[in-house]
């Protein structure tokens, strides 16, 4: 019996010894827990970061310059600059009247793009590339044609070379004057600017900014093919959403 009871207290002195250090592997476990779990944690709300700074990115718009100064004469032979223009939100094509291809298009597209903003603080330039032909009174009844029913509308003429000039300086493609196959040339794209005169745009699939928007119809939903009697208008829809963003600003 003694010797019972003494290997009894043998066992429960050697459990006793032992419950500080299974307290402390319990601790050790929780410790390596912790250090495994708090950097996926942190890691889970990086992405989270990463995630919505991104979101916000592609619904922000790109600012591409500041818009070039200019000073022309619109259809009702007022000089128009860019200065008149702040605090507006605005577009820029390069047109001429006369034109038998994309400039009706064009035109058209920016009438659907005024009556659906429908905005005192909206308005639109159109420059023309044929200023010998577009005086001021053709621009008038051109104007009067369209439909045009704001009066921050400008059909805009004047010194070709001016003109010229300034399209480079938007980045915008006009044909040289003195090749007379390209003369009356000129890119289908429209400049969006916001209400302090700067360039903008959104940004494409890849994060990239477009630079500038199509007026241009297509045969495609995807704005891949052109055709002048396209039923499909995707940068069209894509300016009526931007400039709404910018009047809200």
């Amino acid at each position: 019996m003694v010797f019972a009871v003494t290997i009894v207290k043998k066992n429960s002195k050697r459990i006793l010894r032992n419950m500080p250090k299974m307290r402390n592997n319990k601790k050790q476990k929780q410790n390596s827990k912790s250090k495994i779990i708090i950097p996926i944690i942190i890691l889970a709300l990086i992405f989270v970061v990463i995630g919505a700074g991104m979101s916000y990115f592609k619904k922000s718009l790109f600012t591409v310059m500041k818009v070039p100064d200019f000073e022309l004469t619109d259809q009702n032979s007022k000089k128009i600059t860019n200065k008149d223009m702040l605090g507006k939100v605005y577009l820029v094509e390069f047109f001429f009247s006369k034109c038998p291809t994309i400039c009706p298009v064009m035109n058209s597209n920016m009438k659907y793009i005024e009556e659906t903003i429908n905005s005192k603080d909206f308005g639109i330039i159109s420059i023309s590339i044929d200023p010998t032909n577009d005086t001021p009174e053709v621009l008038q009844n051109h104007a009067r044609m369209l439909g045009t029913q704001s009066p921050n509308w400008h059909f805009l003429t004047g010194d070709r070379d001016y003109i010229l000039k300034l399209a480079d300086q938007f980045d915008i493609y006009v044909g040289d004057k003195e090749d007379q196959s390209e003369s009356l040339n000129h890119s289908g794209m429209i400049a969006l600017v916001d209400k302090e005169g700067n360039l903008r745009s959104r940004f494409d699939e890849n994060n990239s900014p477009i630079l500038y928007y199509s007026g241009l119809n297509y045969e495609d939903p995807q704005g891949k093919k052109t055709s002048l009697r396209g039923k499909y208008h995707p940068d069209r829809e894509k300016l009526i959403e931007d400039i709404q963003k910018l009047l809200k600003q």
